[in-house]
């Protein structure tokens, strides 16, 4: 059985693998951002002219899951690569971009129900069955038209 993965195990490989063949020299964070670049437009050719339903199956035929697999990892690992060069923490980085996230975007309001009587189409006051007017819509049992909802 392996040891869970973790981002700072991959980020040693990855620098043991470029140490290995002298490569760092050439990882600067600039060589390493047109890297990404470069790997992110080859994930992006691959659904470049695939409808979106077709799009969502991609991981269906073998062959196209692969190219998938291999440049969403080759992305990764220019990431965490220039991560590591540039002293960042890609997880804390993350936690703390979706914090400042969560603080510009809040979620919308939940709408309030309203006192205003049910309409039909046409505008009038809905009707049940019988032909008497529709309950009112924030109402409980035995409230009717013309009840006051609560906190309303």
């Amino acid at each position: 059985m392996t040891d869970p993965l973790d981002v700072a195990q991959l980020q040693r490989r990855l620098a043991e693998f470029a140490a290995a063949r002298n490569w760092q020299p050439y990882h600067t964070p600039k060589n390493l951002v047109a890297a990404l670049s470069v790997e992110a437009s080859e994930l992006v050719e691959i659904f470049q002219w695939l409808t979106p339903e077709e799009s969502s199956r991609v991981m269906d035929e073998p062959g196209t899951a692969r190219r998938v697999r291999d440049e969403v990892a080759d992305v990764l690992a220019y990431l965490l690569q220039l991560c590591e060069v540039l002293d960042i923490d890609p997880l804390a980085a993350l936690a703390a971009k979706i914090e400042r996230n969560e603080q510009r975007f809040p979620p919308p309001p939940e709408p309030r129900p309203t006192a205003e009587p049910a309409r039909d189409p046409s505008g009038e006051p809905a009707r049940d069955p019988s032909g008497e007017p529709a309950d009112d819509p924030s109402g409980g049992p035995g409230d009717g038209p013309g009840a006051r909802a609560v906190g309303g």
